[in-house]
């Protein structure tokens, strides 16, 4: 017979700032489709957004920030 031990650990996850901040924002008026593109400067998506809206008229758009992010095991 086997027998088995199992030891839970707990852990974090942080933000690691060496790896940036990717946003891109999506303009989601009717069938317009166009998007910023993924942006390293979140305000320049922002600002895509700002001059898109100034262009088209079209007022509401979908954010996506994405980051890396580290696990660290507590012991």
């Amino acid at each position: 017979m086997t027998h088995t031990v199992m030891r839970f650990v707990d852990h974090t996850i942080t933000h690691v700032p060496d790896g940036g901040i990717t946003a891109q924002l999506f303009c989601t008026a009717g069938d317009c489709g166009e998007d910023s593109g993924p942006q390293g400067v979140p305000d320049d998506a922002q600002d895509w957004a700002l001059r898109h809206t100034g262009r088209t008229g079209h007022d509401l758009f979908r954010r996506e920030y994405t980051d890396h992010a580290r696990v660290t095991r507590h012991e």
